[in-house]
């Protein structure tokens, strides 16, 4: 094949219509070879093309013979010294760092590892097996596709619902999703699918990672699979095991129908770490084409990984290059993919310039300065298990958080515990004593109680105990602190009663995400009770175990149609959905503050109120004037005062309404809502929401 000089830039394969151009960054790296194959048979390589141009540590040729579907890799030449950092193997076929498209995944055997496995002096003797059989390829991609105009929903934050959904597990036993599209990009946005997100009230689509991911060799030699997508090796790349055919483009189709549904679309993104693993781990992608620049190594011992994230390494986030892969790869998504966020998977792994945690490291800087990124959804998982990992409301501006804090409180107030009732406040109004100080809004708060990392929903109410024997590790993964309550039976029961009392439980827990303030998110499937029998960690689990069962009996159609009321309601009134948070403040008409507490003989709570340990109940008077959205000409949009009120005590309380008109019961978790005069009947472990109808309201009641 003709070979020309080529530029440096874009990294990466780039098709320009005519031919396509080859760049690779390897600092030190001393040699690259460009390896071309006709086809996806791992043994047919069709031609070696040695890289000779070489422009600021990137290796690059221009190749006009080549058209987009060319599979293609690399060999990358240089030292094999690990203890110096260096890990260059010739023999080791390794992936693009910019591959737009890859297929294939890697066949296990001891080929893909730079070193003699089960050598005395572990990896420190060069194993030049070569390690083509066992390797996926990479894609040479035609960028083009018809957007019809598609343009972002741009959901404001107050506005936002997320829900976090895994797109083989949301799609595959769908009854209404045709068969063929099943478990891909293209089923997820078909109709069936789209329409139940939007009657939930739905505005943003996170999606479990896409990024191609590897299946370790420990789980495939267990028959199991890498099911959530946690270890990435192409960051511009979607896997194509969601895909019919193209996964490029049925990605993009998928985003443009999400769009015109008026949904976002924000991916969960694993910048922090790689499938290569720590001294032992195989040679992939980065650790063949400059292990020293992409990892975090130990300074006194760079033969070992630093590890800020329990998988064996970390991305080196203070190098230039690594820095320069991440950004680019956000725009990319951002920009040629058309996504609308993103989701960050132990996030403080990234701002770890050298050790702590830097809240103003470069990672954070050059995305504020970013004119693309800086306009999208960013939301952290604030923490990681490096020193100082917690990093729970210490984001900078622009940032949201999964709020961890918020989803403790809450399950520990709904389970029981004592002493709940000043933090659950906090909670329950946007967790001001969190991100304030920050100069934050009150959206800077995911609020969540579940998530695909632990219990669902329906799992948090009816096991005491995780249940991970099937991912085989003897029960020994998982979190054991697990805040959660079964209510009578250990797992599985037909006891109506357990079932009664569990099903309020999940509806006191939706009802307090929707009433909460803040950005609800909810993980796919619990507004239907799915259940993974008790496993907490079922990353490993691509069955019926994390596959959303639509097959909705009685009780679970019930409470699917319990949330999408919810949601509704708030969506409906601005003042559960406020961008700022409450002050405590009076206000003129009619009379009221922001925000009031209230105890049970509806007086407002006072000081030794908010300590009595032995107090399960709370009211939350939010004042209808209380908003802080507007309309096209300025005008605020008047709410309505509403009062939530929980008991998650094991008695009933006799709740005295406060006398401000009369109030209309919208919401009992319970039982169905019972007329109100000057009180309300509040049962145990539920919560009530009512609406004040001044209407109503005859002659003003004594205080």
């Amino acid at each position: 094949m003709r070979v020309w000089r080529g530029a440096p830039y874009p990294l990466g394969a780039t098709w320009d219509g005519q031919g396509v151009n080859f760049a690779l960054f390897s600092e030190q790296g001393t040699g690259v070879e460009l390896c071309l194959f006709a086809g996806t048979d791992h043994a047919d390589q069709q031609q070696i093309i040695n890289v000779t141009e070489r422009t600021n540590q990137v290796w690059h040729c221009y190749m006009r013979d080549v058209r987009p579907g060319q599979l293609y890799a690399y060999r990358v030449h240089g030292a094999y010294e690990p203890q110096d950092g260096l890990r260059f193997n010739p023999a080791k076929l390794v992936l693009d760092a910019y591959a737009k498209a890859i297929t294939g995944q890697v066949r296990w055997d001891d080929t893909p590892f730079g070193y003699t496995v089960g050598s005395p002096d572990e990896e420190l003797t060069r194993d030049d097996r070569n390690s083509s059989g066992a390797m996926p390829r990479c894609i040479v991609i035609d960028p083009a596709f018809d957007w019809q105009g598609d343009h972002p929903p741009k959901i404001p934050w107050n506005r936002t619902v997320i829900y976090e959904c895994h797109v083989k597990g949301m799609t595959i036993r769908h009854p209404d999703v045709p068969e063929r599209l099943r478990g891909t990009y293209l089923g997820l946005c078909t109709e069936p699918i789209i329409e139940h997100l939007r009657a939930l009230g739905v505005t943003s689509v996170e999606l479990l990672p896409i990024h191609h991911h590897i299946t370790a060799r420990r789980l495939a030699d267990r028959g199991l699979t890498n099911y959530w997508g946690y270890d990435s090796i192409g960051f511009l790349a979607p896997d194509a095991r969601y895909a019919i055919g193209d996964q490029v483009t049925e990605f993009k189709q998928m985003v443009r129908a999400f769009h015109a549904a008026g949904l976002e679309v924000i991916l969960d993104v694993v910048y922090n770490h790689t499938p290569e693993g720590d001294h032992l781990g195989p040679t992939l992608a980065f650790k063949g084409i400059d292990n020293r620049a992409y990892y975090h190594l130990e300074p006194d011992d760079l033969r070992h990984y630093v590890d800020f994230t329990g998988t064996g390494n970390s991305l080196n986030m203070s190098h230039p290059n690594t820095l320069q892969l991440v950004m680019d790869s956000l725009r990319y998504w951002v920009i040629d993919m058309h996504v609308d966020g993103f989701r960050f998977d132990l996030a403080p792994a990234l701002a770890r310039e050298l050790w702590e945690v830097d809240r103003l490291s470069a990672f954070f800087e050059v995305i504020h300065q970013d004119p693309v990124l800086s306009q999208v959804k960013l939301i952290a998982e604030p923490w990681d298990v490096g020193p100082g990992g917690y990093q729970v409301g210490k984001f900078p501006v622009g940032w949201a958080e999964w709020n961890g804090k918020y989803r403790d409180t809450v399950r520990r107030f709904w389970k029981g515990d004592a002493g709940q009732i000043a933090v659950l406040a906090s909670r329950l109004s946007g967790s001001a004593d969190i991100y304030q100080w920050t100069q934050r809004a009150a959206y800077a708060s995911i609020n969540f109680v579940t998530a695909h990392d632990g219990f669902t929903l329906h799992d948090l109410v009816s096991y005491e105990a995780k249940h991970n024997e099937a991912n085989g590790e003897l029960n020994q993964d998982g979190s054991n602190d697990n805040l959660s309550r079964n209510w009578g039976v250990e797992g599985q029961t037909d006891d109506p009663a357990v079932l009664d009392a569990r099903y309020r439980a999940m509806r006191n827990l939706l009802a307090t995400l929707a009433l909460s303030q803040g950005v609800p998110m909810l993980s796919h499937g619990d507004e239907i009770a799915r259940t993974q029998r008790g496993n907490n960690n079922a990353y490993c689990q691509d069955n019926e175990v994390t596959w959303v069962d639509w097959n909705l009996d009685a009780r679970r159609r019930a409470l699917l149609d319990f949330a999408r009321r919810m949601f509704a309601i708030r969506a409906e009134n601005p003042v559960l959905r406020r961008r700022t948070f409450f002050h405590g403040q009076v206000i003129e008409h009619p009379g009221l503050k922001d925000l009031t507490w209230l105890r049970a003989d509806g007086h407002e709570l006072a000081q030794a109120d908010w300590q009595d340990a032995r107090s399960h109940s709370l009211g939350m008077l939010i004042n209808g004037d209380a908003t802080d959205e507007t309309d096209e000409t300025g005008e605020p949009i008047k709410g309505d005062t509403m009062l939530v009120l929980v008991n998650a005590g094991e008695t009933d309380v006799d709740f005295v309404l406060p006398d401000h008109g009369g109030w209309s019961a919208l919401i009992d978790t319970a039982r169905a809502p019972q007329p109100t005069g000057d009180r309300y009947p509040l049962s145990a472990n539920s919560l009530v929401l009512l609406r004040l109808t001044p209407s109503l309201s005859s002659s003003p009641r004594p205080t």
